[in-house]
């Protein structure tokens, strides 16, 4: 902890981070929060071959994030996927993942809205928290991230569902949901029951509780499948690499340096790819999709 301070302290004096703190109305400030100052953004964009942004539209940008109402939901975000960076550490792996797994994509809601688009009369559009894809033991887990802070009512956010319907979402990965409390978490599958009732939805949702306290975090057995048949079943918690792997399984590429967490990602322009976002979601599959919740 001392070394990330100092070493955050010293890129702040250089300019490399810009450093902010929020007050509160009864008095006090939260901890301190940390974005891409100038000087950093010149280095990623010159990294990139990119034309840097004026230096006042870039201060705007940075006052705007100060503000942002998103601001926390967007923590818990980047905390979803630090949590999970975090594996490649060993000295950060608990007793119960003695052999760790691996981050090996994260893609932003920006990403996702860009790439995941599909046009079939309709536009449909997902906009997931994130996208990624978890590695252990020859095991490749793609997923959906929706990360639940309360805010919303469960009716708009089971509504999402449909958009996950319209697209070929089980041919990208499954979806979780990630909620604030196991009382959260209960009448989110009881609201996903009544919402669906009975009826599949074509792709893997498993939800999880972040009171759990595991030490493993977010790759620990904190994940339970929904069962769109039978909402009074039991619940069995898996670990992240346990679920059922969706998604392409493509030859692993090497990290471009502007995507240091990609090296499982697929490139967009891909013809393969491509031609999945495209294809109808009601085009056949060479993969059985029937009792997915088993596989």
């Amino acid at each position: 902890m001392r070394r990330a301070q100092d070493r955050l302290r010293r890129l702040r004096e250089m300019g490399v981070v810009f450093a902010f703190r929020r007050s509160y109305v009864n008095g006090g400030t939260s901890e301190t929060r940390f974005a891409l100052g100038y000087v950093g953004k010149r280095l990623i964009c010159a990294q990139r071959a990119q034309t840097p942004p004026a230096p006042k539209a870039y201060a705007q940008s940075l006052e705007r994030l100060v503000v942002w109402p998103k601001l926390n939901h967007q923590l818990g975000v980047n905390d979803f996927f630090c949590g999970l960076a975090a594996h490649r550490n060993p000295a950060r792996r608990s007793k119960f993942d003695v052999t760790g797994g691996v981050l090996t994509q994260w893609w932003s809601e920006k990403r996702c809205a860009e790439f995941f688009c599909i046009y079939s009369g309709n536009e449909v559009r997902l906009r997931p928290d994130g996208y990624g894809c978890w590695e252990r033991q020859g095991r490749v887990v793609r997923f959906f991230l929706e990360h639940d802070t309360g805010t919303e009512s469960l009716t708009v956010v089971t509504g999402k569902i449909a958009d996950y319907s319209a697209f070929s979402t089980d041919r990208f990965g499954i979806l979780l949901f990630s909620v604030h409390s196991s009382r959260r978490e209960h009448s989110l599958r009881a609201a996903l029951s009544r919402a669906q009732a009975g009826y599949d939805p074509g792709f893997v949702i498993a939800t999880a509780a972040r009171d759990h306290d595991h030490p493993d975090g977010p790759a620990g057995p904190v994940w339970g499948i929904w069962d769109p048949r039978d909402s009074t079943a039991p619940v069995r918690r898996y670990r992240l690499d346990e679920l059922p792997e969706r998604g392409p399984r493509l030859d692993r590429k090497l990290s471009r340096p502007d995507e240091p967490l990609s090296e499982a990602a697929f490139d967009p322009d891909d013809q393969q790819m491509v031609n999945l976002i495209h294809r109808s979601p009601g085009t056949s599959d060479t993969r059985n999709t029937n009792n997915y919740w088993r596989d």
